[in-house]
């Protein structure tokens, strides 16, 4: 296999000479020529750090990383420094040096005891900066140049080296959108059109996931699984790193998306695309959960031409146009969905607790039946919300009415102060 692979990789600190602090350990990875490979993960599970030691600036804790067969990091530093280039998150002030002045310093490793560049170093100085795009920059002072100009350089810098592994660390931290979208568009054709391999971390995980070839997806815990984006997505892999109480990673989309608190008011939404995309974004927003055609729902929208009709069991309306319907979206939401008058109870599930009494409740109306449980009370507060709430697997938030007329009465006593309920 061509390309980057690493072998029960140990990654981390040394504090002294016997003793280490490990941050990632048995890792196995391939990263592959011709192919974009993105390193994602959330803050602090050691996406720098792994970069950092395939890199050679900090030495394994164990394993091995080979390059085309070869061991990468057994490499004198000379030949490791011809073989793999890096860009990393640090800023490096160059003084008064202009870009091309910098991107021939990705020669150095090329170039003799003096430092001279001759005339194939002129030209992969020159094939670096027309690769990039970087024609029009290269004159100018890198002080001068704007983040995502200096991002251009620095990747030339990197390419002059004729390097056959390119790593960089979050180079698109500071960019716009377009900058960020260019770069790794840029980084993909590189790998396929030179025939590198291409790691780049970043944190941009949508974006990594159209872009990328390949991802390696680092969790919380220190596991490294690795896979196309459509593999890592389609078996939750991706969720499972990425969801929180309040957003949740959508496949469909390939986006991320705000979970409603409790059980939303639905909506149904006709308008063509993009418009119905844009539609349900929106109303996501503001709480309401998009369900489709054929299902039960508390309003519906349909876009006519500028104008939006909006249609609930009480009432028709219309917005005239974006920012009248934000505006009905979030006034309505609670009013089409569940009951907001009663006083609710948290409660968890144990099988060891007191009984509490068994839990019945058909509401044929909005379809949702709960089956008898025992229940024991952990944590109750009055709090207006939802009939009933999934809050995790331990948890329900319900109305006082389900729970009979003794738990009610206790419920009239709890505290205003009490504990509030788990989000």
């Amino acid at each position: 296999m061509r390309g980057l692979a690493l072998h029960g990789l140990g990654v981390g600190y040394w504090a002294g000479r016997r003793r280490s602090r490990a941050v990632l350990t048995g890792l196995d990875a391939v990263a592959r020529r011709g192919e974009l490979t993105a390193l994602v993960g959330p803050n602090g599970a050691g996406k720098s750090t792994l970069l950092r030691t395939l890199a050679g600036l900090q030495p394994p804790l164990g394993g091995a990383v080979r390059l085309d067969g070869e061991d990468l990091l057994a490499l004198p530093a000379p030949r490791r420094a011809r073989r793999l280039a890096v860009v990393l998150t640090e800023r490096v002030e160059v003084g008064l040096l202009s870009a091309r002045e910098l991107v021939a310093l990705g020669r150095h490793p090329h170039t003799g005891a003096g430092g001279m560049l001759g005339p194939a170093d002129h030209a992969a100085v020159d094939a670096a900066i027309a690769a990039v795009g970087a024609g029009h920059l290269a004159q100018r002072r890198v002080a001068e140049l704007s983040d995502g100009e200096r991002q251009r350089v620095l990747t030339a810098r990197a390419l002059a080296q004729e390097p056959s592994v390119l790593l960089l660390d979050e180079p698109s931290a500071f960019l716009d959108v377009s900058a960020r979208v260019a770069l790794l568009g840029l980084l993909r054709r590189l790998a396929d059109e030179r025939g590198l391999c291409v790691v780049v971390s970043t944190h941009d995980l949508e974006l990594a996931l159209r872009l990328a070839d390949h991802v390696w997806l680092l969790d919380r815990d220190g596991r490294l699984r690795a896979g196309p984006p459509e593999q890592l997505v389609g078996d939750g892999a991706v969720a499972e790193v990425f969801d929180t109480p309040a957003l949740a990673f959508d496949p469909v989309s390939g986006t991320f998306v705000l979970r409603g608190a409790g059980r939303a008011a639905t909506v149904r939404v006709r308008a063509p695309e993009p418009a119905a995309a844009l539609l349900g974004r929106a109303l996501t927003r503001a709480g309401w959960a998009v369900v489709g055609d054929g299902e039960p729902a508390d309003a519906e929208v349909e876009q006519v031409g500028e104008r939006f009709v909006l249609r609930t069991a009480e009432a028709t309306t219309e917005a005239a146009g974006w920012a009248e319907l934000a505006e009905w979206a979030r006034h309505h939401v609670r009013d089409a969905g569940p009951s907001a008058t009663s006083p609710a109870a948290v409660i968890s599930g144990s099988e060891q607790g007191p009984f509490c009494g068994s839990l019945i409740r058909d509401d044929r109306e909005r379809g949702h039946v709960l089956r008898p449980e025992v229940v024991e009370v952990s944590a109750v507060q009055r709090r207006e919300g939802d009939e009933h709430v999934g809050i995790d697997d331990d948890h329900l938030a319900l109305p006082a009415e389900a729970f009979g007329e003794d738990l009610v009465d206790a419920l009239r006593q709890i505290r205003p102060s009490a504990r509030p309920a788990p989000e």
